[in-house]
């Protein structure tokens, strides 16, 4: 049981006048009913009008302070919370969680160096939640989050109205989203925790008209006019799990209490918007959604009520499940339950894999690691999965939910768990095998702000796409909004550098830092360590940089280092050791690399070619151009892996990794216009064209490839054996050609880049032709594709 729950079972004690009881049991009774707006009226008249025990008073500021940030009311929440907090000594464990939404209130608000304060007292006192020193960390300096704002322009969608608007889905030509605005006259149940509507689906045929730029910079503040008269947002929770984000929007739950009478649902557009299903949407929630491929599915979020039954928990809640329902002939049919659904928790939030083959959702299901996690479950033999926990990568002790998965395979969620800018923040994880995490990164502004920011939808590059955010009108009511990526993905490469005595290991302060970036005319510039030999520096991207460190007494360090190739944001940090004078003979033994560089076809020895030699250990460079020979040879530490690329005009290569080894050589070959390669193990079973599991490794490094070079242009070439007809072959291999250009464009390749091109028996590598008898694998060694290069750059 949650340590605020502890709140909700302190027994008023009889004492003072019968108003304050009064009014107490009447808030109290809300309170427990999930009613908050109700509460907080009661709430504040109690303390404002009667005389309260000191144990009466704490606990009384305490729920009303909970209700305050139910209702995203940060602004209250702050005041409640700052009384409550200045009149705690040191605080009970009942009291403890006030901190930490103390905290989060400041953050709501902007007010970042009192929530790190705050945070920092948190961590005192809950040593075994890591969100009061993460965040603590993050708010002593913002600037990793507000590197890239210029790179975006934000837009509000003109059919965002009083009412809540957000979750977006692509459907069509249009975006399916959630409100909570009704149609006409039409009533519907009211959800008691605010008195808002329940939450609908609705309809937007044409998403790309509707837009008005409103800011650069996601963190302002923006003012705007909205349609209609204002309305609160749907919000929900049991007396299970603390109210999360999750739970405002769409893992919001109802006890059944409703004030308002209840009708169908008009039919009719409202704003150029139409509800969307009338067998979807009911007289409770519904909402995110998420469609199959082709649209012919949809997976949605609905309260626990189906085919006309309302069910509730073993307590008494209605929880939410996620359900799925098919387009039959131009209508949706019945909804079904999905499998892992319960009574007990709730379930929602549904995104799919670009296969189809896993659904991500969020849950508050037991043995998760806190509030609501994010589940895979993945699609087999005609049935789903037990779902599995996405992990300590992904999940915290706070809520993650909004999961959307992007082209690419790239995960987009929202979380307050994860250190951010406040509320609820918008992250993204490059997931490795379909389900596992190499590492989460806030998206910074301006897509997220000290407010809410969720339901991202978009593609692999982040070009173009839509999410939502309360940020407009402070925190009251979500909208839509529309984003466009103008500049480069990572704006700033952040890389920490820390010079130390190479024997000692002593920081060396106050060293000198002359830093040269190649690409730009006067790119230098000069800075120096911190007293613990520490600086922190922001670079360029996809650039290339030469560094010297200095120091009265040392020789002088250089080096390079590349922002290149780099597919995250994160942090990057660099060590370099300077040798003392009087010890600068003792420098350790060195190991050579060498090499030369060939042409791929010929073999021939390549002059003037810019090789680059890249120290996986600790990312820096070395570099040299070849001669007539086409050799290399780089002097360098042994015992690391390094990487080693050349770089000429019109020409392209794959690269090598290197492990140091003994008079050993590396021969690197460089492809141009007109080559041809043949991709290794790309084979295909008989009579068959789908790429194998064993053929999909190659073809990934094929996509890496293209991505490397952006401007490439290939040909497919499939080649069948000798075996069946001519006419037979030529079709196969042509099938066998277009599934492997299809691949690379699930990759996230341009289909212009590409042609396919089928040539059956015609090329074959061996004498196996008709009429010769060959084994199995002569047969296959036909069964092969071929790359040819049309164009590298």
């Amino acid at each position: 049981m949650r340590c605020f729950y502890l709140f909700c079972c302190l027994i008023v004690v009889s004492v003072g006048s019968a108003m304050a009881q009064s009014l107490l049991k009447q808030a109290d009774r809300q309170f427990d009913r999930l009613a908050y707006s109700n509460a907080i009226d009661l709430y504040e008249q109690a303390l404002n009008r009667t005389n309260l025990s000191e144990e009466e008073r704490l606990g009384t500021l305490s729920r009303l302070g909970y209700c305050y940030r139910q209702v995203r009311d940060s602004q209250n929440a702050e005041r409640v919370y700052r009384s409550l907090i200045g009149q705690l000594g040191k605080p009970t464990s009942d009291f403890v969680s006030c901190y930490l939404y103390y905290a989060q209130a400041l953050a709501s608000n902007g007010k970042y160096k009192e929530s790190q304060e705050v945070y920092e007292q948190y961590s005192t006192y809950q040593h075994d939640d890591q969100r009061g020193k993460q965040f603590s960390r993050l708010y002593n300096d913002l600037s990793i989050l507000s590197r890239n704002p210029g790179n975006y322009q934000i837009e509000y969608l003109e059919m965002n109205t009083s009412r809540a608007e957000f979750s977006p889905m692509y459907y069509k030509d249009g975006l399916v989203f959630v409100t909570n605005k009704r149609q006409g006259n039409a009533l519907k149940r009211v959800f008691n925790w605010d008195n808002s509507a329940f939450l609908d689906l609705y309809y937007m045929p044409d998403a790309t008209a509707m837009g008005e730029t409103v800011a650069s910079l996601g963190g302002a503040r923006v003012t705007l006019k909205k349609k209609g008269s204002r309305s609160a947002r749907i919000l929900g929770e049991d007396e299970y799990t603390d109210r999360t984000a999750n739970d405002s929007r769409t893992l919001g739950f109802s006890n059944g209490a409703t004030s308002q009478a209840e009708s169908g649902l008009e039919e009719g557009k409202a704003g150029g918007n139409a509800p969307f299903g009338r067998t979807l949407n009911t007289k409770y929630h519904e909402g995110p959604v998420a469609f199959t491929k082709d649209g012919t599915k949809v997976f949605f979020t609905r309260n626990n009520y189906n085919n006309g039954k309302y069910r509730e928990s073993s307590d008494g809640i209605n929880k939410l499940k996620l359900y799925v329902a098919e387009e039959k002939k131009g209508a949706w049919s019945r909804a079904e339950e999905l499998p892992f659904n319960s009574d007990e928790y709730s379930t929602g939030h549904p995104a799919l894999s670009p296969n189809d083959k896993l659904l991500f959702f969020a849950s508050d299901r037991p043995g998760g690691f806190g509030g609501t996690d994010l589940y895979v479950a993945r699609f087999e033999e005609g049935k789903w999965s037990e779902p599995v926990n996405l992990g300590n990568k992904i999940n915290t002790k706070g809520n993650e939910m909004f999961p959307f998965i992007d082209d690419r395979g790239n995960l987009y969620f929202s979380s307050d768990g994860h250190p951010g800018l406040g509320d609820l923040d918008i992250f993204y994880a490059q997931l490795t095998e379909g389900t596992s995490a190499k590492s989460v990164q806030n998206v910074g502004e301006p897509l997220n702000s000290s407010k809410d920011d969720f339901g991202i939808v978009t593609d692999g590059a982040r070009m173009l796409g839509y999410f939502s955010s309360n940020r407009a009108r402070g925190g009251s009511d979500d909208d839509i909004y529309r984003f466009r990526r103008e500049g480069s993905l990572y704006a700033c490469r952040e890389l920490t550098i820390h010079v130390l005595d190479s024997q000692t290991k002593q920081p060396l302060g106050n060293s000198r830092l002359d830093i040269d970036q190649k690409e730009v005319q006067d790119g230098k510039r000069e800075t120096q360590t911190d007293a613990e030999g520490n600086i922190r520096i922001c670079l360029d991207p996809d650039s290339d940089f030469q560094i010297a460190a200095s120091l009265t007494g040392y020789q002088t360090n250089r080096l390079g280092f590349s922002t290149k190739g780099l597919t995250d944001d994160q942090p990057l940090r660099l060590e370099i050791p300077l040798n003392s004078v009087q010890l600068a003979a003792a420098a350790p033994l060195k190991t050579k690399i060498r090499g030369r560089v060939l042409t791929h076809t010929e073999r021939q020895p390549i002059d003037g070619v810019e090789v680059i030699l890249r120290n996986l250990c600790d990312s820096t460079v070395l570099e040299m151009v070849t001669g007539a020979d086409g050799g290399y040879e780089f002097l360098v530490d042994p015992g690391c892996e390094y990487v080693v690329e050349a770089l000429k005009d019109c020409m392209g290569t794959t690269g090598a990794r290197i492990l140091p080894v003994a008079n050993a050589t590396t021969e690197l070959t460089m492809f141009r216009e007109g080559d041809i390669i043949e991709i290794d193990n790309i084979y295909y079973d008989l009579d068959k064209w789908h790429i194998r599991p064993d053929a999909a490794i190659e073809m990934d490094k094929l996509v890496a490839l293209m991505k490397k070079y952006p401007a490439m242009r290939i040909e497919m070439r499939s080649h069948t054996d000798s075996r069946g007809s001519a006419a037979y072959n030529k079709m196969l291999s042509t099938r066998r050609a277009r599934a492997a250009v299809s691949y690379l464009v699930k990759g996230g390749i341009s289909a212009r880049r590409m042609t396919a091109t089928g040539y059956g028996e015609q090329v074959l590598l061996n004498s196996c032709k008709d009429g010769v008898s060959c084994t199995e694998a002569e047969h296959q060694r036909n069964r092969r594709t071929e790359i040819k290069i049309l164009q590298v750059e």
